[in-house]
């Protein structure tokens, strides 16, 4: 290991010249209380900035034990310590020369509480990865701007931002606590028979579309006495709130009044919330999905059978395959695979789901014959897929009574604040409605059942080379999109993808199952889970360098699924 004045040195040596000189400081250096490693320099100024990473053991941090005593606390004082990191950042970085240069960058958490490879708290030290812009004027290296950067801002940086003493104790507890608190209500939905939680006085409503802060004046949740339950939480105590228990669940009222405010809080909280933002408690099962329609996505080898029987010119949809689908196959689609990865919770929206495959009504029944229609409307479906397959189902409805009748709760939102109309919705009900049983065996809902496998060759994240073996290229610009190989990955309707380093941790996580052949041995959701094993026992940085965080099954299995030259066999 050299020391931090040889990377002065070598600074001083190369200033000046050619910027591909700046090749010559990677290394680790000694800098006395934390260690600077160089992983990877840019070639070019105006390329992606160079890679660094610091090593800060916790006799030096002082960090105590108890803010990562669990991966809870771990991941909540991770996070603290990423926007503490962050703002020194930004305090620091001088835009100055050509390109990128005098930048400094960390990847900056949001309003969830992501495990990231950003920050790294292991048993003896702490792993901070960032980027930074190595000066230049044009082409040529400034040495000097170099040294006062990382020789003489750094370690300042690191002692302000990452050293306990100089942080707030009070603050970066409160992550700790509310992302152990958290996980230990999501950890409890089960054992009672729920599937979400949202307290009381939580803040549902967001600044805007693109803004995931809490909105200003918001209404406060109030929960309905019939739904009311309270939880013993390690730090926040007795916290009560609505309970949404396993079944049928429909959520509905008027135009502007919540409904989809409701649903999107349920669907973001398979996450947890850092302090303040209003959503800390509010909690779903882990392995709740939302499914919408997505016209035009591609599906590979599905068995829409129990929703899509025998189609128009004697085309079979136990095996639908095809890269233009309409609402509703690909809607059906997405609910089988989601069904595939485990997920025992599904969420719909009505407004984002295809009409036909949601319900048909009596009087379209009597004009369009059964034998003519192939879609057997969810709304048939929903209560046998509880009771046979033990999924549960929210569902937003504005506009259908019809599921009244399969519905164990139906929940009335008036100008944000929810009502229990249980008992006046089913007073409506003339009868039970008809209901189509499901065969247990004929749908996948757990990774081992399923018999999907994809054929390797069409994962493929090389790109050509005029008949050379080409690079891989695996590459995110954000949330919505990953260059695989030759193809692109439209995520731009997989909701519950909420942060671009996720879009990275998809690509890394195709490439490091391609290049390790688990597609080979394994049907497709065993081995995307053997993936995220993996990345979650030897953390994500296992799956290779890059800025990624925490991802779920359901996520990755849906990205693979819109990768167009995907083969199943």
């Amino acid at each position: 290991m050299k020391h931090k004045t040889d990377l002065r040195s070598t600074l001083q040596r190369i200033d000046g010249r050619p910027y591909p000189a700046y090749k010559d400081i990677r290394g680790i250096y000694d800098f006395e209380f934390f260690d600077l490693s160089v992983d990877r320099v840019q070639g070019d100024p105006f390329a992606s900035p160079s890679r660094l990473s610091i090593i800060l053991p916790h006799d030096e941090s002082e960090l105590p034990a108890n803010l990562f005593s669990n991966v809870s606390r771990r991941t909540g004082t991770e996070n603290y310590l990423a926007l503490s990191f962050s703002k020194a950042c930004q305090q620091a970085s001088a835009h100055s020369g050509s390109g990128k240069s005098g930048l400094i960058l960390i990847d900056t958490p949001g309003q969830e509480m992501l495990q990231r490879s950003c920050v790294e708290i292991g048993p003896k030290e702490t792993i901070v990865r960032f980027s930074v812009g190595l000066p230049a004027n044009g082409r040529r290296i400034r040495g000097h701007a170099a040294i006062d950067l990382l020789v003489k801002a750094l370690p300042e940086m690191v002692e302000n931002a990452l050293c306990y003493d100089r942080l707030d104790a009070n603050a970066i507890r409160n992550f700790a606590n509310v992302a152990e608190d958290a996980d230990t209500l999501r950890a409890a939905l089960a054992p009672r028979g729920l599937v979400a939680f949202i307290a009381e006085g939580a803040i549902l409503p967001r600044a805007s579309g693109i803004d995931q802060r809490p909105m200003p004046d918001a209404v406060p949740f109030q929960s309905p006495d019939s739904l009311r339950q309270t939880f013993e939480l390690p730090h926040a105590g007795p916290v009560s709130g609505m309970a949404i228990p396993d079944g049928v669940t429909l959520i509905v009222g008027g135009g502007y009044h919540g409904k989809t405010t409701l649903l999107s809080a349920l669907e973001r909280g398979v996450y947890n919330h850092r302090p303040l933002d209003g959503r800390e408690l509010v909690v779903a099962r882990h392995d709740a999905t939302k499914v919408r329609a997505e016209d035009g996505r591609s599906v590979a080898s599905v068995d829409l059978t129990p929703f899509i029987g025998q189609l128009p010119g004697n085309k079979v949809s136990a095996n639908f395959t095809t890269v233009n689908a309409s609402g509703s196959s690909s809607q059906a689609a997405s609910i089988i695979e989601a069904l595939e990865t485990g997920s025992k919770t599904l969420l719909l929206d009505e407004d984002i789901s295809a009409t036909n495959l949601l319900i048909r009504d009596a009087r379209m029944q009597q004009l369009i014959a059964k034998e003519k229609e192939p879609i057997t409307p969810f709304v048939q479906r929903v209560r046998s897929l509880y009771e046979e397959c033990g999924v549960s189902t929210i569902i937003v409805l504005g506009g259908s009574g019809d599921y009244f009748e399969p519905a164990d709760l139906i929940i009335a939102l008036d100008n944000y604040i929810p009502k229990d109309l249980t008992a006046e919705a089913k007073a409506l009900c003339d009868s039970k409605g008809p209901q189509q049983r499901l065969n247990p065996q004929s749908i996948a809902t757990e990774p081992e059942q399923s018999t999907r496998f994809a054929e390797p060759a069409s994962i493929d994240p090389y790109t050509s080379n005029r008949g050379r073996p080409g690079r891989s290229r695996v590459k995110t610009r954000d949330a919505r999109s990953i260059t695989f190989g030759e193809n692109e990955i439209d995520l731009s309707l997989v909701p519950q993808i909420v942060n671009s380093s996720q879009a990275k941790t998809i690509g890394a996580a195709f490439l490091y199952a391609s290049e390790n052949r688990l597609f080979e041995q394994y049907s497709i959701p065993v081995a995307l889970e053997r993936t995220l094993e993996i990345a979650t026992t030897q953390r994500l940085s296992a799956l290779g360098e890059g800025d990624f965080a925490q991802i779920r099954l359901q996520e990755l299995a849906a990205a693979l699924y819109r990768l167009r030259s995907l083969r199943v066999r």
